[in-house]
């Protein structure tokens, strides 16, 4: 970046000098600049555009090679420096300052999210990888001396403000950034398994607890009959023909029994039925 270090120093005509300090890849290009801001769009301006991308290149190759050996190559970095400063380059106005001053911020944000928005193997919410980012920070100033214990999720949360939860979580996003492919060998054994191998598989009955508890309620309000019709037909798998002729009555009319008993505990289970139940219902005669 453009540093200016002015100096208290007498030249030889005894006036005071200035001494500025430049990166060797932070060319003089402000006359280049004035003349590409004064040009219209067309083949001589995009001329002066590239020369000036050429020029500022080195500069944001430097910028990349801070962020190497994060998990992704130099090279790719080194695009994504070039991409940000390609958009400096456009949007710069030479009436603001120098150059240097905002390209550096404008190159350097390019690559952070680089890393915040395409490094993650899967999606991350933006919320989770700022508290990743805040945790990360703190654990970093929490341990800068020389013998510091690791902090603990107390620690990490009073430094950062943040509830034990959020740190929690952020704690979480930091082993987070990579996945392990469910291929992958747990053992090295001639036996061995994968990940995949580890994991559980969902219950196939679970839906079923699920349904038979949503329907108990509706079961116990129905009157003991309806609730005899169903069991002979759906626990003891009797035909409607043997239920008939058991209570001594038509097939026809069980069959609308059933029916109606099941779309009666169907809507009690599903929440459509608006007014109170009283416990039972008029009952059906032979």
């Amino acid at each position: 970046m453009l540093i200016d270090t002015p100096t208290n120093g007498t030249g030889p005509a005894g006036t005071t000098t200035a001494a500025r300090r430049r990166h060797d890849d932070a060319p003089d290009t402000a006359d280049l600049f004035t003349r590409m801001a004064e040009l219209e769009e067309g083949p001589e301006r995009e001329a002066v555009r590239d020369e000036l991308v050429a020029l500022w290149l080195p500069m944001a190759h430097r910028i990349a090679g801070r962020f190497r050996d994060r998990g992704e190559s130099l090279e790719d970095l080194k695009q994504v420096a070039a991409l940000g400063l390609v958009k400096a380059v456009d949007r710069f106005d030479p009436s603001r300052g120098a150059f240097e001053s905002y390209a550096v911020p404008t190159i350097t944000g390019e690559v952070k999210r680089h890393f915040r928005d395409r490094m993650w193997a899967l999606r991350v919410p933006r919320r989770v990888q700022e508290l990743r980012n805040k945790v990360r920070v703190a654990r970093r100033e929490l341990t800068q001396n020389p013998g510091s214990p690791e902090p603990s999720v107390t620690d990490l949360a009073a430094h950062t403000g943040l509830t034990e939860e959020e740190v929690g979580a952020g704690l979480e996003a930091l082993e987070s950034f990579s996945t392990l492919s469910l291929d992958a060998e747990l053992s090295a054994d001639d036996d061995g398994y994968s990940l995949a191998d580890t994991l559980g598989a969902a219950d196939a009955s679970y839906d079923v607890v699920v349904d038979r508890e949503s329907a108990k309620e509706g079961l116990r309000r129905l009157p003991e009959r309806e609730r005899a019709i169903l069991y002979m037909r759906f626990f003891e798998d009797m035909t409607q023909s043997r239920i008939a002729d058991h209570l001594g009555i038509s097939q026809m009319h069980v069959s609308r029994l059933i029916s109606r008993s099941c779309a009666r505990v169907r809507d009690e289970a599903m929440g459509q039925r608006t007014g109170a139940r009283d416990g039972g219902s008029t009952s059906t005669t032979a």
